[in-house]
């Protein structure tokens, strides 16, 4: 059956987020498809004037004041790899530190040997699985980054398992190359050299289409700021946008270098100074934070959310989805921890998994419910979106809708024609 075109949703509980604060709501909505993009929304009492002088619409859903939010967007993930580090979970509960078992060749570089060993029907059952599951809680746009590769062949492959994704699911996928996310074994005691492959690869990757922005894993157990400047200053050549693995063990200054290239985003930021906090608020970089990392690894330092926030610093949040530190694979679970770790409040945090993370994705067009924007939207059993923060470990979602077209299966029942 060939997707209605234009398709009219009646009677929602919108949360538009249209403007820089609140949550823009329309107790009884309507709004208007055409295509993949919102052409109308508007309360329910001035459907008459929105639809003057278009065609009928051919579909039309009353949603009996379900809420109606924009697609979730999950900005961090490395949602491709092999393996799990189930193991070295018990570790840390043992006592053993990340950054102890990254250094004795356990963390990274044990993904880095299973991912090189699968084969890419491996891989992208594993990833299509996850991205299933973040799917089926309204999650509409992910970003996947390479680094479980870390040899030209391996990150190619890996971008094109997440490449591939984006074709093959309903779903927006936007790549990002972070061949710069721990030395392989091959370039022990050689990290500028391993630089210096990093930069080489990228070309290639550009030319090959895999890749839509780059990332570095600076940090005490990654590169230098140093390192990633020369990164930073390829990827600048070639005319893609950055990002930055940022002061999460460790106060590198990166954020305010990363600054200095206009980031997308800084992501993690617990060590996070003021003065990284300044040059990001310049920049109009995205502070990504990531809660699930924090959570999973027992940290107790907080990233500077009051300075961030009264700097003006737009905040997103993300699952930063890998096997090793947080291998959550719940957008919603992260709004929750984002409030009751990170003491955003729901309204931060639920833009920072629509407004805010699109920005750190580069795509202005989504995350609100306006007039233009593409229609990636989520229908919820809930009375207000506060609730999605409130209420974890179960998933209220009853629809998704990407690019105008209901295609969660399993996720459209109740909706009325």
């Amino acid at each position: 059956m060939t997707p209605a075109t234009t398709t009219l949703w009646r009677h929602a509980h919108l949360v538009t987020l249209d403007g820089d604060a609140g949550w823009g709501e329309v107790a009884d909505g309507a709004l208007l498809t055409e295509g993949g993009r919102i052409a109308w929304v508007g309360p329910e009492a001035a459907l008459a004037q929105g639809l003057a002088g278009r065609p009928a619409p051919e579909a039309e859903h009353d949603l009996q004041g379900a809420l109606m939010t924009p697609g979730l967007v999950d900005a961090h993930t490395h949602l491709v790899y092999g393996g799990d580090r189930a193991a070295e979970f018990e570790l840390r509960l043992q006592g053993a530190t990340y950054e102890q078992i990254a250094r004795a060749g356990g963390g990274i570089r044990s993904t880095v040997a299973a991912t090189r060993a699968a084969s890419d029907e491996a891989l992208f059952a594993a990833a299509a699985r996850r991205a299933r599951v973040l799917m089926a809680e309204g999650v509409t746009t992910l970003e996947v980054k390479s680094g479980y590769g870390l040899d030209a062949t391996h990150e190619a492959r890996c971008l094109a398992v997440a490449r591939r994704l984006g074709r093959e699911l309903p779903l927006t996928v936007r790549t990002t190359s972070l061949g710069a996310h721990a030395l392989p074994p091959e370039y022990v005691g050689r990290p500028d050299d391993f630089i210096d492959a990093v930069c080489s690869w990228l070309p290639a990757q550009q030319a090959a289409g895999l890749v839509d922005a780059v990332d570095v894993f600076c940090d005490s157990i990654g590169f230098t700021p140093a390192q990633t400047r020369r990164v930073f200053d390829a990827a600048q050549a070639l005319g893609l946008p950055v990002k930055l693995h940022a002061e999460q063990l460790s106060d590198q200054g990166g954020a305010a270098l990363a600054a200095q290239y206009r980031a997308l985003s800084c992501d993690h930021l617990e060590h996070l100074s003021d003065e990284g906090v300044a040059a990001m608020a310049a920049s109009g970089t995205v502070a990504m934070l990531l809660p699930g990392a924090y959570y999973f690894l027992r940290e107790t330092r907080l990233p500077p959310v009051a300075a961030l926030r009264a700097a003006g610093v737009p905040i997103a949040i993300a699952t930063d989805h890998n096997p090793g530190s947080s291998p959550a694979l719940s957008l919603l679970l992260m709004l929750s921890m984002a409030c009751t770790l990170f003491r955003l409040t729901p309204e931060e945090a639920f833009r920072g998994v629509t407004v805010q993370a699109a920005r750190a994705l580069g795509l202005p067009d989504r995350g609100r419910l306006a007039a233009g924007q593409r229609a990636d939207l989520a229908v919820w059993d809930a009375q207000h979106p506060r609730e999605l923060a409130y209420v974890f470990g179960h998933n209220p979602c009853r629809a998704v809708i990407h690019a105008g077209v209901a295609r969660a299966t399993g996720l459209t029942q109740g909706l009325r024609a």
